[in-house]
């Protein structure tokens, strides 16, 4: 079935899965838009950082980082290095060639440039084919209650290592951005067959999308079918802390307790194929499939199985 996708994502396994569909589709022009989280945008030794934004624009590349899930693949590490001698702020990691990408942002950012046009103009010089968006060309900024209080996403993520409890979230700056133009669009093409939201965290990297206003509205009034992807297997997260989340929440930590934050959004749910059958929810088919990336391999074959199921939905 042809038409457009759009995909909703963040982190490593979002970007995993968009690489799938960016290949699944690959033989069809003007196919794919990914929207992708913003939250976790930072401001860092006087640069401007886009974790997701780059973790899909790597993947989609073939630049990843097939050990670590995150920064480019022979990275060299000269610049931390340096930094830590001098003892400058080094909690953050930036290798040599991220750094590049790091820098041309903020360049042609504090020109004037959106981060639209920034985010396009990387995509063009690493010739990805895929329409990658940011999910708002404003400022929205991802905060976690923790039992030490209020912190900033990565300082939560990446200094503190994920390790207080987690008590809520709070998206500063979404209530008054204006999603991205084209990623609305996207959402109100005639010709859309599928929106698919990645095994992303849920808290984390795809409530920040739909926190943005109009976003969710779109999702809901779209006539193509929407499927989600379970980012737990065996009550597990694959990589991250959506399980630690879970379960600090005082959420049920499974697939199907990711499939319940989406009730009323999704059509579809993805689990994977060596966890039980979930018990139902209103309004939502699950569909068993392989679920784990451990291969490029295995993401074209996910992203198969994930259109698959929404045309099926669609029949």
């Amino acid at each position: 079935m042809s038409g457009h996708v759009v995909a909703l994502c963040g982190g490593v396994g979002g970007a995993k899965l968009a690489h799938g569909l960016s290949m699944a589709l690959a033989a069809v022009a003007d196919s794919l838009s990914i929207i992708v989280n913003t939250g976790d945008d930072f401001q860092h030794l006087g640069l401007s950082i886009s974790p997701d934004l780059d973790s899909v624009m790597y993947a989609l590349a073939g630049l990843s980082d097939p050990v670590k899930g995150w920064g480019r693949r022979d990275e060299t590490w000269r610049f931390m290095a340096t930094l830590r001698d001098l003892g400058g702020e080094s909690w953050f990691q930036l290798g040599d060639t991220d750094l590049a990408v790091h820098v041309e942002r903020s360049w042609r950012l504090a020109q004037g440039a959106t981060l639209t046009a920034v985010t396009a103009h990387l995509c063009k010089a690493l010739a990805i084919g895929a329409r990658i968006l940011p999910m708002s060309d404003d400022p929205v900024r991802t905060r976690v209650l923790t039992a030490e209080g209020w912190m900033d996403f990565q300082d939560y993520f990446v200094r503190h290592q994920c390790q207080p409890a987690v008590r809520e979230f709070m998206f500063f700056g979404a209530a008054t951005a204006h999603p991205q133009p084209e990623a609305l669009a996207a959402l109100k093409r005639p010709d859309l067959r599928a929106i698919v939201i990645c095994p992303s965290n849920p808290f984390v990297s795809v409530e920040p999308i739909l926190a943005v206003p109009g976003i969710r509205a779109a999702i809901q009034q779209a006539r193509a079918p929407v499927v989600a992807v379970t980012p737990i297997i065996g009550g597990k997260a694959i990589k991250g802390p959506a399980a630690k989340m879970l379960t600090e929440l005082g959420l049920d930590v499974s697939a199907a307790g990711v499939a319940r934050r989406y009730v009323g959004l999704i059509d579809g749910f993805v689990v994977d194929h060596s966890d039980p059958a979930p018990e139902p929810l209103p309004g939502v088919t699950f569909v068993s499939a392989a679920t784990l990336m451990s291969s490029v391999d295995d993401r074209l074959w996910l992203a198969r199985a994930v259109l698959r199921a929404a045309d099926t939905l669609v029949a």
